[in-house]
């Protein structure tokens, strides 16, 4: 599998690509990044509650 950026889009389309070849690596690389982003996003709003109370 291989990333590269690439030039921006007007319409705030990412500008980055993934490539492989077989595009379900790509799919699963992916939900893979997106689920520790919710897990990163999780955890900041739990430290925030803690700080604030």
């Amino acid at each position: 599998m291989s990333f590269s950026f690439t030039d921006p889009k007007p319409n705030h389309e990412p500008a980055f690509s993934f490539t492989s070849p077989h595009p379900a690596d790509v799919d699963e690389q992916l939900q893979t990044i997106a689920d520790m982003a919710h897990e990163i996003l999780r955890l900041i709003a739990e430290v925030r509650r803690q700080i604030n109370n």
